[in-house]
């Protein structure tokens, strides 16, 4: 089987083949605790995955999708009206913790840099454009976040308490697997045999996102078990959340006219939340720490769920015709 008949094959079979990653994760965490060091692979396993990713997207003409500003303030629109105006209508069902209600705004507020390419990408959305949208979705993130966070608790936060994890990830997950992406662009425009090697990572995206699921159902699982109870409060409004939200992108992207494919981008991005990144900032904020992991990580193993519905049943959402 040649690299072309592989990808194909793994792109026939992906979803069974995340489900399969999924549920081995779950058996190995149920069976042996200690999978919860596997939180130390998923950070270059992300950068891995989203490397491949990229090297599909034709990285020279990036600028070029900057200059789409329809799609742009659908984007924004999307992500930081409407978003945060669901969010509000699903804030009442919260726990009254404050630590809980803290935790779960932080991940519900702000959208996802990294996966959500990838997932897009897979789920014929134009991943181009989010992958050129992400330093502005970052930064409006950064600024926005403290704001809206007064605005449900009054919780004091800092911007500069936000920009640490914020920028790390942006440079680990997107800035380095972006360069290195475009460097072998580069060399494979010169070089056959790098061209080559090229081809047979273009079969390998699909091999890369069921370890990453792996490894943070793996991690995530046996932290999760000794928080049930506030696991099970906050995953009706996560799941809420998850069913929901991608449906306003679509309205809101259908409403700016956007072509198909952009649609589905607006989609997948209202979807997907930034929960693997917030996370250090919110282990950082005192007196919270102990309860942030749990509400936090139910979100990201609800999203990794739904990540699967969105690749099979966004594509089929009606959008604008193909441009």
């Amino acid at each position: 089987m040649d690299a072309i008949a592989l990808r194909q094959w793994f792109e026939r079979r992906q979803i069974p083949i995340y489900f399969l990653a999924m549920a081995s994760a779950g058996i190995l965490a149920y069976w042996y605790s200690g999978t919860a060091a596997l939180d130390e692979a998923v950070t270059p396993a992300l950068a891995a995955m989203l490397f491949l990713t990229f090297l599909q997207v034709p990285i020279a003409g990036l600028g070029r999708d900057l200059l789409h500003p329809r799609f742009l303030l659908a984007l924004l629109a999307a992500n930081f009206i409407v978003v945060p105006l669901l969010v509000a209508v699903l804030f009442p069902l919260l726990p009254a913790d404050s630590g809980v209600q803290l935790g779960v705004l932080l991940v519900l507020l702000m959208p996802c840099i990294d996966y959500v390419i990838t997932f897009s990408h897979i789920g014929k959305a134009n991943s181009r454009l989010l992958l050129a949208a992400t330093p502005l979705l970052l930064a409006i993130q950064i600024v926005l976040l403290p704001g809206y966070l007064g605005l449900f608790l009054g919780t004091p936060i800092t911007r500069s308490d936000v920009i640490k994890p914020f920028i790390y990830a942006f440079v680990t997950l997107i800035m380095m697997p972006l360069a290195l992406a475009a460097l072998w662009q580069w060399l494979a425009r010169r070089h056959v045999q790098v061209a080559r090697v090229g081809t047979v990572l273009d079969a390998l995206p699909v091999p890369a996102t069921a370890l990453v699921l792996f490894l943070v159902v793996g991690a995530v699982l046996p932290q999760l078990g000794e928080a049930t109870a506030i696991a099970m409060q906050v995953a009706p409004v996560y799941l809420a959340f998850a069913l929901i939200s991608p449906l306003l992108g679509w309205l809101v992207a259908r409403v700016f006219q956007l072509d198909i494919a952009a649609v589905r981008a607006v989609a997948f991005s209202s979807g997907t939340r930034n929960s693997l990144v917030v996370l250090p900032l919110a282990l950082s904020i005192p007196n919270a720490a102990h309860i942030m992991p749990v509400v936090i990580l139910t979100q990201t193993m609800v999203e990794l769920m739904a990540q699967l519905g969105y690749v099979r049943w966004i594509p089929l959402l009606p959008g604008s015709k193909e441009k």
